[in-house]
């Protein structure tokens, strides 16, 4: 093994302060824009081989899980924004008596459904900060005496 890096493979030679090279920056792009990793690699312009290697790299698989949290929470930003007119829909299915009785029942099943989950992860929330705040005091050198 040599201490020499192919072009785009390893080092500080990325662009934008990453540690990683344009190659490994357009393979994570790639690998989340293409349907699978040959396809990745074949934008990216690197050979599958190249690519399943980087794959396995830790700090390569920290990018690249990094990268989808980033484009999933985009993703899930869009979806609450339409939160409102996805409930909006859904009351006006429920309540339109020319619609169809089972589809009226169905909205209404998951207006029900939503809203007790809702509840539930309020109630989660508020527990869990209590838990948090106990565990809190508990550390704190006045609550040992």
């Amino acid at each position: 093994m040599t201490n020499r890096t192919k072009k785009g493979e390893k080092g500080p030679t990325a662009g934008h302060g990453s540690k990683f090279g344009v190659k490994q920056e357009a393979a994570i792009e790639a690998l989340l824009s293409q349907r699978n990793q040959e396809e990745a690699a074949k934008t990216a312009g690197v050979s599958k081989r190249t690519l399943n290697r980087w794959l396995r790299m830790p700090a390569f698989q920290a990018a690249y899980r990094e990268a989808r949290r980033a484009a999933m929470s985009q993703a899930n930003a869009r979806l609450q924004q339409a939160a409102s007119a996805a409930v909006s829909a859904l009351l006006k299915v429920m309540v339109d008596p020319g619609t169809p009785a089972a589809a009226r029942v169905r909205a209404a099943d998951c207006v029900l459904a939503r809203g007790n989950q809702g509840l539930e992860n309020e109630d989660l929330h508020v527990r869990l900060a209590s838990v948090e705040r106990t565990l809190e005091l508990a550390k704190t050198p006045d609550a040992r005496a």
